[in-house]
This record gives structure tokens, sequence and C-alpha cells, in this order.
């Protein structure tokens, strides 16, 4: 019965094809005397960094290279692994076709494919891989035109010259510069038949990525070329054998991180409506980036040297000029050439105590002052349903006293948190979050102000920029402008800022956040980050965060906004030392960026009073007050006398 079945099926299949190749004889016809595409500078990507220098091209002069000065041993692994029959058909290889769709049908999986050279070179003049209709019909066409214009060498050059080698690096020039440190021509065929294995998979079958699959890889293409007459079994044992010295390093990239800036940009083009989806309509893409080199490499040696113990152990970290949007610095991994996963853009991780500005800033705007207190002590809440919640203060350090604002946010006070929480109600955290650019789907509950939640970093980031840009929130984005190979403008990006905060609360807000590292908070618990104190030269808001798998550390100055993360990727618990070492690397990355440049602080506002206060409870300084510090109040809430603003107990 299933025997009938598949017979029935190929027979089909078989009249399919030839009605297809029918339809495709006459299409080529048409082909040979219509509109010749000019394809050799289509698939040209040049980026530029915010000082207009490029620092990526995936082809074009610079990095094409004619099919005579690439080795013969990539041009026969190429066809023997891809298309062997390329030098016979005119675009599509129906025979083949007909042996994958059996082969398929059998195994009840797609096993094979039966796209030919000319095929796929055609898909790479796409920006994206969206499997539609129109899509295919354009694919075919293309196809057909191609081989009716050009000759095989000619379309064998352009596929050698754009294909995708892994670790960003199109075309096969690039490919022998990044993994062996040589040209193309000089391929040995270990060297080349390594290579060829990896587009079918960049990820999986880079050899930087695991080598043994590589290696295994490797041993398929080199088989199959024994099995196509392209060299003996001699020679493929040699070639197997022969120990290959990887560089994966390109001469031009001086950065293990870059290529996550990279795939962000890209993905963010495909969401631009202006910009056509076919390289051909536009001969190519100049793409004007907001990358700040200096910043990018700051960002990324802090994460190398304060991460270099424990190599398991992943990072993400982002920079944003809060007064423009620009995400001046991406960091997706430690290491793209061993992971590719972009943890900047891709993950959502739980923040932890970097969820508690949302929530003072809320409580400022609700009548809260820097000095407004609760009392630091074990506390279980209890609701109308009879559910109750019991949080703990890290370590279980309370102070057994009433605190101010301003130390609750110093030494990250959970329970000050929750009280502080429920006083505003629920909804208030979520939709302050939502204000401030947030765009998860927020539970009203009441561990939310403890981070509980997963937001993505450049989320986190955006949010905290709305603080260091006086209350006005604007879009994070990473392209500036894009243009054709003509100059002529596709896309430019309009800046747009909201007033979403108070600004006088901002900056009371800002102030309060410089408490985290200040030493004269030190009483029955210590700041939060007074650890690096040390290693800062200027003043900077800034709070860490903490779960049993995470580990944050967001702060900034007018300038910058530092967002940073370290975890794993699977989720399990970090260890303690990595608390300190997230801290380290956003202070290493704040002070080595901000060296060279001026010191700013925020202009205090008219409306806003700094007065001296004891900081633990927030009362007026006395001449019998042994530590004093300057917090920041709207004119007429500061406080004047001994008495508390407001006390949970004294206003029950």
């Amino acid at each position: 019965m299933y025997l009938k079945f598949f017979k029935k099926i190929l027979k089909i299949t078989i009249f399919l094809i030839i009605i297809s190749s029918a339809i495709g004889l006459g299409i080529y016809g048409y082909q040979q005397v219509s509109t010749k595409l000019e394809i050799k500078s289509a698939n040209n990507i040049s980026l530029y960094d915010s000082k207009g220098n490029m620092y990526f091209q995936g082809s074009g002069t610079n990095e094409w290279v004619a099919l005579e000065d690439i080795s013969e041993n990539v041009i026969n692994a190429t066809i023997s692994t891809e298309d062997k029959n390329f030098y016979k058909h005119f675009g599509f290889d129906f025979l083949r076709i007909i042996k994958a769709g059996y082969t398929n049908i059998i195994s009840g999986e797609t096993k094979q494919g039966a796209s030919t050279i000319t095929q796929q070179y055609v898909k790479n003049l796409f920006l994206d891989f969206d499997k539609t209709w129109e899509r295919k019909w354009n694919e075919l066409w293309l196809t057909l035109n191609v081989e009716a214009h050009y000759t095989k060498e000619e379309i064998l050059e352009g596929y050698l010259n754009t294909i995708n080698y892994g670790h960003g690096m199109y075309g096969i020039e690039n490919a022998a510069d990044y993994y062996f440190n040589k040209s193309a021509k000089d391929l040995t065929l270990a060297e080349a038949s390594m290579l060829v294995g990896i587009p079918k998979s960049p990820s999986n079958y880079s050899p930087l990525v695991n080598f043994d699959i590589a290696k295994q890889r490797q041993k398929l293409i080199l088989s199959g070329m024994v099995k196509n007459k392209y060299i003996t079994e001699a020679e493929m044992n040699e070639a197997y054998n022969e120990e290959l010295i990887l560089i994966g390093k390109k001469a031009t990239i001086n950065s293990d991180t870059i290529l996550y800036f990279q795939d962000a940009v890209l993905n963010e083009l495909k969401s631009i409506k202006s910009i056509p989806s076919s390289f051909l309509d536009t001969g190519g893409l100049k793409i004007y980036t907001t990358l700040d080199m200096d910043a990018q490499n700051a960002l990324e040696q802090s994460i190398k040297e304060n991460l270099e113990k424990n190599k398991e152990v992943q990072s993400a970290g982002v920079m944003i000029d809060p007064t423009t949007g620009n995400i001046i610095a991406l960091v997706g991994g430690r290491d793209y050439s061993l992971s590719q996963f972009n943890r900047a853009t891709k993950s959502k991780r739980q923040v932890g105590s970097t969820m508690k500005p949302f929530l003072y800033y809320a409580a400022l705007e609700n009548g809260f002052t820097s000095s407004t207190s609760f009392t630091s002590e074990e506390t279980t809440f209890v609701f109308s349903n009879e559910d109750s919640y019991s949080p703990k203060n890290a370590n279980e350090i309370y102070g057994h006293k009433p605190i101010s604002l301003a130390a609750a946010i110093a030494y990250s006070e959970n329970i000050y948190a929750i009280k502080t929480h429920m006083f505003l109600g629920e909804d208030v955290l979520v939709d302050t979050a939502k204000r401030l650019g947030i765009s998860e789907n927020l539970p009203a509950i009441p561990s939310l102000p403890l981070g509980t939640s997963e937001i993505g970093i450049i989320d986190m980031a955006a949010a905290y920029s709305v603080f260091a840009n006086n209350g006005y929130k604007n879009t994070p984005h990473l392209i500036t402008k894009v243009e054709d190979v003509e100059g002529n403008i596709l896309y430019e990006f309009k800046e747009t800022e909201e007033l979403v905060l108070n600004p006088s609360l901002t900056y009371i807000l800002n102030e309060l956040l410089t408490t985290t590292y200040d030493a004269n908070f030190i009483d029955y618990n210590y700041p939060t980050i007074i650890n690096i104190a040390g290693r800062l030269s200027r003043k900077y808001s800034v709070k860490s965060g903490t779960t049993a798998t995470d580990t944050w550390t967001i702060g900034y100055n007018p300038q910058v906004v530092t967002a940073v993360w370290v975890g794993y990727d699977d989720s399990k618990t970090i260890e303690e030392d990595l608390y300190s070492s997230t801290k380290n690397i956003w202070a290493d990355t704040m002070e080595s960026y901000l060296k060279d440049k001026e010191e700013k602080w925020f202009e205090m506002p008219s409306n806003v009073v700094g007065v001296l206060v004891d900081p633990i409870s927030g009362t007026a300084a006395t001449e019998k007050t042994t530590k004093k510090r300057i917090l920041y109040y709207l004119k007429g809430t500061e406080p004047t006398g001994e008495e508390m603003v407001f006390d949970e107990k004294l206003n029950n």
C-alpha cells in the first residue's frame, strides 16, 4: 500500500517537474532578451561608525576577489559539495530536485536540499529570507536572469564573494583572512575543505565554535570530492590529517565583540520599512551607525579583564548616549567566535534591584521625599485573601529603626521597597515602568520591585536614559542613516523627545542614586557598591541588582548610560564573587570611556533645594549629628527639625 502511494507521489512529482521545466525554459528564453541585472556590487554592505569610519564591508571592490585569484581547492570543493552539476544546468538541477524530493518523502523529514549555486547566490541578494510565494517567484525569476546573462565563472565568482562563512565573514577572501590569515588563492586543500563546510550552518560548523563537528563536516566534504573525482583517497587522508592553524581574527577588526554590534545593526535594518528587501533595488547599502569605537573597546576590555578567571560565565553590556538615544556600544557575549547568540538583543533576564529606581521615582511623584522613612525590620505582608509575603533583606541585615529613602537606596533595602510598593499600590510601578519605555507585560505583584520579572538589557538601559536625560525619553537605536551606492538617502533617523518625567524629581532621584557608594551611609549596613568607590574619579548615579542567577549594574551621568549583566546562559546559580565583577566591569567601562572627557553633572532646578541632614534617619542635621550629608528636596518639603517627614508608625 505504501509502495503504491510513493509511486503515485513520484509520478506526480515527475509530471510537475516536466511542466516546471517547460515553463522554466520559456522564461529562460525570455530572460535572454531582458535587461541584464548588475549583480557584482549588489550585495555590498558597508557599515560606518559615528565618526564616519568604515568598520565593515560585506563585499565590494575592496573585498571582492576574482575567480582566478581563488584557490582551485576552494572552487572544486564548492562545486562538489554544493552543486556538482553546476556547469550542466541553467539554474535549476531538476534531477537533483527529484532525488531530494524522493529522499525527503521516504525519510519523512527534510534531509536533502536541491538549491543550485545560482539559486543560493540569488538568495544572497536579499536582506532577509522570508519564505513567501512572492519571494520564491522573485528568486526563480532572478535565477534565470542571472543564468541568461552571466557565464558560469561569473556566477561562481559572485557566489564565493558573497556567501556567509560565519563570524560575520562574507566572501572567501574575508574568510581566508579571518580563519587562516592568508589570501583565498593560497588556501590548501585542508583549509579549503574546512571553509567550504561552514556555509551550510555557520553557527554549527565553524571550527572556532566546535572543532570536532567541523572536522566531521570537513571529512564529508573531502569524501564528496573523492566521489566526484576531484581528488584521490590519498589526497583526502592527507588533507584530513593536516594540522590546521586557526587564527580567528581579522586584521581590520581588533575586537572580539564588534560583530554583536554588527548583527544588531543588520537586525534593525530589516525593521526599516523604507529599505527595499532586495539589494538589487539599491546596488548595495551604506549604513551609518551610532558605534563609538572608544566606547565599544572600553566595554569589551572591561568585560574581558574582569571575567578572565571564569571562562564559562557570560556577559552583556550596552552604552547609550542619553541625549540622543544612540547606542554607542553593544556587547552580546564575551567572544563572538565562540557564541553568536546576542544576549544584548535577544536575552531577557531577571533584573533584581535595578528595578527599584523606577519605584522610587514613582514614590517621589506621590509625595515621598529623600527623608521619607520606613522601619527596617523583618516584615510579613498579609493580604485580604489571607495570602502572605515575607521578603528578606540581603544577608537578612536589618536596622530595626526608621531609615530614610536615601538610606534605603544606599543599602538596596528590600523591606523598604516592598513597603513603598504596597503603600503606592501595585499598579503604580507597572505604569511607571511603561512610561519609561519598558515593553514587557509586567505583573502587578508584591515582588515586582525586587526585579523578579525578566527584561532585556537595552530596555533597561533606555529606561535609565530617561533619568540621565532629565526626564525626556527618546528611542534607542543603532542606525542614523542609510544610503544606496549613489549616495541617495533611503532612511534617516529622526530624533524625537518626549517629556515623561518631572525634571525636578528626576534630579532628586539622580542625586539619591549617588548614595550607593557614599561612605556617609556606613551604619548597620554598607552601601551596595561601596567596594568600587575607589575606582570612581567622578560623580555617577548607579544601582546594582542581584538574583540567584543574574547580577546587574546600571549607572550614568549626563554623558552616557552603561548597563552590564553577568550570568550563565543556562541560568545556574552565580558565584558570589561575580557580584563584584559586574560592578567592576561597569566602573572600569565608565572610567575608561570618560577619562579624557569634561566632567559633567546635572543642573539643579530652581525649585529644588539641598539640605544638610543625617543621611540614615533623614532628619535635619544639628550640631550633635555625627554623620552629615546634603540631600535634595522640592522647596517646601525639606526637613526643618528633628521630626520625620513620614514614618509608617506615626502615620497609621
